[in-house]
């Protein structure tokens, strides 16, 4: 077996990544503290063609080099916009049509695997601080709440992994309408 080179993977140039359909997904970041968190979501972002990425509060904003470090420029990709509240940012979203799910370990939350998204439907998903999650007041606005089940002795996983697992698991099974 043998790796595939950078050349033969036939990735997409920057300006052809932003004309590109985009899944009808956004990704709110709810006061992330690690510059290497916010990097890392950049890259998963552009990995799954999210339509954008909201960096909210005191969550760090490029350019800065410990972003790039982690996000290898995918910062120059993927469209983001700061807000600086989150709430106000989800309640804009929400009149602009978007179901809003955070990513929380909450009562009556659904378990991710059995939630089931078409693809079709505007999604916007919230992630949390890497200590206290997503902030009380913007779970009160959503719509609902996701949650990765977990077997170990941790409660949580790191906020970037999470959002790996996420969003693949909501556009896997849409790929094939890409």
């Amino acid at each position: 077996m043998k790796k595939l080179s950078l050349d033969s993977l036939n990735r997409l140039t920057v300006e052809d990544y932003r004309e590109a359909k985009k899944f009808p997904l956004v990704v709110i970041l709810d006061n992330i503290r690690s510059m290497n968190n916010v990097g890392a979501f950049f890259r998963t972002c552009d990995a799954f063609r999210i339509e954008k990425l909201f960096l909210c509060g005191y969550t760090p904003l490029p350019p800065h080099r410990e972003i790039t470090k982690s996000a290898l420029g995918a910062e120059n990709a993927v469209d983001w916009e700061h807000a600086e509240r989150t709430q106000d940012l989800v309640a804009q979203l929400k009149q602009e049509g978007y179901q809003v799910l955070a990513i929380e370990q909450a009562e009556k939350s659904t378990p991710l695997h059995q939630f089931q998204w078409t693809g079709e439907d505007r999604l916007a998903i919230v992630f949390g601080n890497e200590v206290s999650g997503v902030d009380d007041d913007v779970m009160e606005l959503a719509d609902g709440c996701l949650e990765i089940p977990q077997y170990g002795t941790k409660h949580s996983l790191n906020v970037s992994v999470t959002g790996g697992i996420v969003l693949w698991q909501l556009v896997s099974g849409n790929l094939m309408k890409r």
